[in-house]
């Protein structure tokens, strides 16, 4: 079945989410005189992203809603539960100004985009909040590159359950089989794609290798290669 749609994860995929996050939590910690209270940024930011995970799975359990699962990541990092909601969301409006500073897509993100332009659709789905995703695709200025833009706050389902890949492929009126996904994490996005009928890539940017049942890239350059010669079985794994 012949390719017609890009489907896009944001964070680490298209958007340089590590590094933005890293120099945003360091200026926030300065900022805020917090420094002393951890070892290193990168232990601050290892504290603050295994909490992030800790209280995504909450939310994605329906156990809080979106913004309740932001206050107790700033609760729990600080080490003060009895912090008020306007407390915590004032300290983490003040994070994000700091990382928000520090946006930056990839760079080979547009020019890749510019090359599937003519050939295929694109749209976005991701594990996060519409609120933050087109903000941010719009202050990036790439968000009119996408018709669609799908969450899993919004949704209700998260990847990798195949109703979060099916929900996007219907806001295209495309079938699975026509679509493609493509983002940085081998289970959460390549298999999880896979599993619900689309092509799954991952983008292992770090080139740490492995699941070779998975189409797998390690940038964006080899995705035009990759979708113009895939045969859906038996497509190599690694394009070099």
């Amino acid at each position: 079945m012949t390719i017609r749609a890009v489907l896009w994860d944001v964070d680490d995929t298209i958007f340089d989410y590590a590094r933005a996050d890293h120099v945003g939590m360091s200026a926030h910690l300065t900022a805020e005189g917090l420094v002393d209270g951890f070892d290193s940024v990168d232990q601050a930011l290892r504290r603050w992203r295994e909490l992030t995970a800790i209280h995504w799975r909450i939310f994605e359990a329906g156990g809080v809603d979106f913004q309740e699962q932001r206050r107790e990541r700033v609760r729990d990092f600080l080490a003060q539960p009895g912090l008020t909601a306007a407390e915590a969301d004032d300290w983490f409006e003040r994070y994000v100004s700091h990382y928000e500073a520090a946006w930056e897509l990839f760079p080979d993100t547009v020019p890749v985009l510019d090359l599937l332009a003519a050939d295929y659709r694109h749209g976005i789905l991701s594990n996060s909040s519409l609120h933050n995703q087109e903000r941010k695709l719009r202050v990036l200025g790439v968000r009119d590159r996408f018709e669609a833009v799908l969450c899993a706050a919004e949704l209700g389902v998260a990847k990798p359950a195949p109703e979060a890949f099916l929900a996007a492929c219907t806001a295209l009126d495309l079938r699975p089989g026509e679509v493609a996904y493509v983002g940085d994490q081998p289970d959460i996005d390549a298999r999880g794609a896979v599993e619900a009928g689309l092509l799954g890539i991952w983008l292992d940017r770090a080139d740490t290798g492995g699941r070779p049942e998975l189409n797998r890239i390690t940038g964006l350059h080899q995705l035009p290669g990759l979708l113009g010669g895939h045969t859906r079985f038996g497509a190599p794994s690694t394009f070099r």
